[in-house]
């Protein structure tokens, strides 16, 4: 018997699993027509060379997916009503690529490309990584309120858990950690858990933003929640931003959204003042347009307390909070939330549902202990003392190597500087001196200045950074 198959003893692919393949294959190809013989499993297994049940393993396999049926006292055939054809499973020379595009949404259209940064490579000092010193956080207490939630599996563990607004006791704890640290007026009924900030963010352009609506946003600001509302179909509307601030009197009057950072201004790191924080609440409140309050890292301010949250000041009902454990704990955890006037944690709540059902339960048990048990507190002090020493490690680094011809914006907070340098040549003397740095483009509508640079000292110790500075300084 001459076989339509072949098989390759050298591959580590078992023998019935290529026999399968061939056939399927062959089958898809359309080289072996529906209603066709197939040749018995001894005719195939001496041609092959291979046992007859090596065979029979195949075609059991093809006829239970489809391929083939048999008839008794007759034989076995392609079947005549073949499986969906997969296009990854059909032959290669029978493809065709479809020269027309593929038709998207005008909401993945505005989105625009995924900004991906790839690690830096050997020898490089990396000023630009965004992010906690991962290496100081407490993983030891961490996987043991980990492992004694996966001890306790529960319903909430195994299903949906029906408490939609996130695991009650996180909420309860988030709510108590928020009124003690930021002065947030909430309690857990107001609290909704998303995954990280930038679902926060998402939530708010679908709930509070139709296509058309004026959306304001400082100028400069935080590109991912730009983007977002731009991807909703929102008008942009540029405020300029001063060394206190947002400036209050440059919003549009017909905005119905504001989206803010007051206690540290992205990426400037500027705080808004008092004055400014009621203005803004009053205009608000004049045109029943909501103030998305994002409090990114207000946890780490260097010099006094970190400054009350502007939720906590008036009325707030025109307010929505959002707060992220990422910058405090790790990446990595996506955990996040939404602190919500009462008539909006409704539909926050049914837009998250719609999303993706809930944050994931396990961790949301496991950070509830973790707050509960001061861990949080604990780390955050810490961290803050270091992240103040390599910030003045950084700020020294500046002073030493380029005095005057470098401009250090903003307050003592946060886990970044915005330095503008008087160098000209800046960008093009850290690429020659294995330095990555960002410009700060990507944060303005308009035109960015010339050699200003996001530096982060957060993930770095002070030799490194000290080293990165002496480098670009040549």
């Amino acid at each position: 018997m001459r076989t339509p198959i072949a098989i390759d003893r050298r591959r580590q692919r078992p023998l019935h699993r290529q026999i399968y393949e061939e056939w399927r294959r062959g089958i898809l190809a359309g080289r072996f027509g529906p209603g066709e013989r197939m040749p018995s499993t001894r005719e195939l297994a001496a041609a092959l060379r291979v046992s007859r049940a090596t065979v029979t393993a195949a075609y059991e396999q093809l006829v239970a997916e489809g391929y083939l049926e048999g008839h008794r006292g007759s034989g076995t055939f392609v079947s005549q009503e073949l499986p969906d054809r997969a296009p990854g499973l059909v032959a290669t020379s029978t493809v065709r690529a479809s020269s027309a595009p593929a038709r998207l949404s005008a909401f993945v259209e505005r989105l625009g490309p995924i900004p991906l940064r790839e690690p830096s490579p050997a020898g490089v000092l990396d000023l630009s990584a965004a992010g906690p010193d991962h290496d100081l956080f407490p993983f030891a207490a961490w996987g043991r309120l980990v492992r004694r939630h996966l001890r306790r599996i529960g319903p909430g563990l195994r299903r949906h858990a029906e408490d939609r607004a996130g695991y009650e006791p996180l909420r309860e704890a988030i709510a108590s950690y928020l009124r003690r640290s930021r002065a947030v007026r909430c309690s857990a009924d107001h609290v909704v858990i998303v995954s990280g900030s930038q679902q926060a963010l998402d939530l708010c352009a679908r709930v509070l933003v139709d296509s058309g609506d004026e959306v304001a946003v400082e100028e400069p600001g935080y590109p991912g929640a730009r983007q977002l509302f731009a991807a909703a179909g929102a008008r942009l509307r540029p405020a300029a931003v001063d060394a206190d601030g947002l400036l209050v009197a440059a919003l549009p009057p017909s905005s119905r959204v504001a989206y803010v950072t007051p206690s540290h201004q992205f990426p400037i790191g500027v705080s808004l003042s008092l004055a400014r924080r009621l203005d803004l609440l009053a205009w608000a409140r004049a045109r029943r347009a909501f103030i998305i309050e994002d409090d990114y890292d207000s946890e780490f301010r260097y010099v006094g307390a970190p400054l009350p949250a502007l939720q906590g000041l008036g009325d707030q009902s025109r307010v929505v909070y959002v707060g992220t454990l990422s910058n405090a704990m790790f990446p990595g955890l996506r955990i996040g939330y939404v602190v919500l006037p009462p008539a909006l944690v409704e539909p926050f709540v049914r837009a998250k549902w719609y999303a993706d059902r809930q944050t994931a339960y396990l961790e949301q048990a496991a950070l509830a202990d973790f707050i509960g048990e001061g861990h949080l507190e604990q780390h955050v002090r810490r961290m803050r003392r270091v992240y103040r020493a390599r910030r003045q490690a950084l700020l020294d680094a500046l002073d030493r190597c380029f005095g005057s011809r470098a401009t250090v914006l903003g307050d003592a907070a946060g886990m970044h500087l915005v330095v503008r340098f008087d160098v000209p040549d800046i960008a093009s003397r850290a690429r020659r001196a294995g330095v990555a740095l960002r410009d700060t483009r990507a944060c303005y509508l308009g035109e960015a200045p010339a050699n200003e640079f996001i530096l982060r000292f957060s993930d770095l110790g002070g030799r490194a950074l000290g080293e990165g500075v002496r480098r670009l300084a040549g």
